[in-house]
């Protein structure tokens, strides 16, 4: 695509479009690897349009890393008041704990389907050594510790227990453990119990069972 097709698109779904063919990048490359060039093309824009929106590399991953937590606790907060709208149906707080942690770990698994959201976020968590990326990155892990708590009521283990079991589906998903499944006893079974009814979606996304 040439800057002047480009420029015919509305700037926020040019905006979108970089983004989320960043997101891809980041979350397969990681940071290091990746270049603006590789999200360029990704996108089907110029490099130097690339660089003239965001301007560099950095300034785009926090972007791409803003854009993937606002994703995540627009869902959150979308699930959270569903299930208040309902009455929070399950009676006593253990089992009402259980029902709407239940809920938003399915609401995180659906957001595989766009793979640059939960990868890029990964990518980030482990840049806690950069300043401007490892700040962000741990004011938005702090934000999704603080809705767990103040909204969703969960007490801080079961927050804890919750964010914990988020960071080991990101893990399996960087290393692309649904390539094995089927192939590996260990991979298939660690797989099942951690995706469980959500796990075709995830072999799906990933062309795993391709």
């Amino acid at each position: 695509m040439t800057d002047k097709i480009s420029e015919r698109i509305p700037s926020a779904e040019r905006r979108e479009q970089i983004l989320g063919a960043a997101g891809r990048v980041f979350g397969e490359r990681g940071y290091f690897g990746a270049t603006t060039d590789q999200i360029a093309k990704a996108a089907g824009i110029s490099q130097p349009y690339v660089v003239r929106m965001f301007g560099g590399k950095e300034n785009l991953f926090v972007e791409v890393l803003g854009r993937a937590l606002d994703t995540l606790l627009v869902a959150f907060t979308e699930t959270i008041a569903e299930w208040n709208a309902q009455g929070r149906p399950a009676a006593g707080s253990i089992s009402e704990r259980k029902e709407i942690s239940r809920r938003l770990g399915l609401t995180y698994v659906n957001l595989i389907e766009d793979r640059g959201i939960l990868l890029s976020l990964m990518q980030a968590f482990g840049m806690g050594h950069d300043p401007v990326i490892g700040g962000k990155a741990r004011e938005g892990f702090i934000s999704i510790y603080r809705m767990l708590r103040e909204d969703a009521g969960f007490e801080a283990d079961d927050a804890r227990s919750f964010l914990a079991e988020g960071m080991l589906l990101n893990t399996l998903l960087g290393l692309r453990l649904p390539d094995e499944y089927g192939d590996d006893p260990c991979a298939t079974e660690l797989l099942e119990s951690t995706f469980r009814t959500k796990l075709q979606l995830v072999l799906d996304t990933t062309g795993a069972d391709a």
